[in-house]
């Protein structure tokens, strides 16, 4: 199984056509240049949209890629089934409230996946938190939660999901921002993952929230095994500003898991998006 970068590009891809002027094509290198995203992998992510029936192309001078139709016409969900995406982890997300099934319902229902949420608090009369989205069977999901006192409502979510026979482990974390908050959560947090009664393999990522090497990051990176952002990346912290000076978010694993690849890409886009660049790997996960 391969959890890979493909939706993120195709949906970058997408955004960057919907922002032309008059719909007027846009050639494949300066795509590639703009959003940083190797030609070559780009040209085969445009070619599924094209077969989507989302994006037109044209060979010669004036040739280049535009959308099929008009951008308030196409959602994300469209750009991520163009890619066949078969799981998504999210956090921070909107659910069920008094008016509507909030946006899981809504982009499960869009891409024909199972989903499941752990709602950590409530924002707005809504549930507010994680959610993870299959194509593939969801044998089981639970959430531990990581509240400590009086601070804002925090959780980690575990969602088992069936490959063939087999099962993948997927901790969906986010820590709370105090220190003596992190303290608590880090050590219910080692004790959830480390549980023997859970096999290999896991996958545990997320916003930890901590500007230095911290508990959590001390006690995970003891019993999991971590992805070095150092041998992929020459800018490593995920985190915009000045301070802090290291990466909040990580990703750990155990088990038989290889790590293909890791980007953050540094766009206008997702300085925008987020307080937090995107931390992106590309695991081959082995059974």
């Amino acid at each position: 199984m391969r959890i890979s970068a493909k939706a993120d590009y195709a949906v970058r891809a997408a955004l960057e056509l919907a922002a032309s002027p008059n719909r007027d094509p846009i050639k494949g290198e300066q795509l590639s240049q703009s959003q940083d995203i190797p030609l070559q992998f780009l040209e085969h992510i445009l070619l599924e949209l094209k077969h989507a029936r989302l994006v037109r192309a044209k060979r010669g001078y004036k040739g280049g890629y535009w959308l099929d139709r008009p951008p308030e016409d196409i959602t994300i969900a469209d750009v991520i089934r163009a890619v066949d995406a078969d799981v998504v982890a999210l956090q921070e997300v909107v659910g069920a409230g008094p008016t509507s099934g909030g946006h899981a319902e809504e982009l499960g229902a869009l891409l024909g996946m199972g989903w499941v949420m752990a709602p950590a608090r409530h924002l707005r009369g809504s549930l507010f938190g994680n959610v993870v989205l299959s194509r593939f069977p969801i044998r089981s999901h639970l959430q531990h939660d990581l509240t400590w006192k009086t601070c804002e409502g925090r959780n980690v979510q575990r969602v088992d999901i069936a490959i063939g026979d087999h099962t993948l482990h997927l901790y969906n974390v986010h820590l709370g921002t105090a220190l003596l908050e992190r303290h608590h959560q880090a050590e219910r947090l080692a004790a959830i993952v480390h549980d023997r009664r859970v096999g290999t393999p896991k996958v545990v990522l997320g916003d930890f929230n901590e500007w230095l090497r911290g508990r959590a990051t001390a006690l995970l990176s003891e019993k999991l095994q971590s992805v070095d952002l150092r041998k992929h990346l020459r800018r490593r912290r995920t985190y915009p500003g000045v301070f802090p000076v290291l990466h909040l978010d990580h990703i750990y694993y155990e088990g038989h898991v290889e790590v293909m690849k890791v980007e953050m890409p540094r766009t206008r886009r997702a300085l925008i998006a987020s307080d937090h660049l995107p931390l992106v790997a590309e695991l081959r996960v082995e059974f």
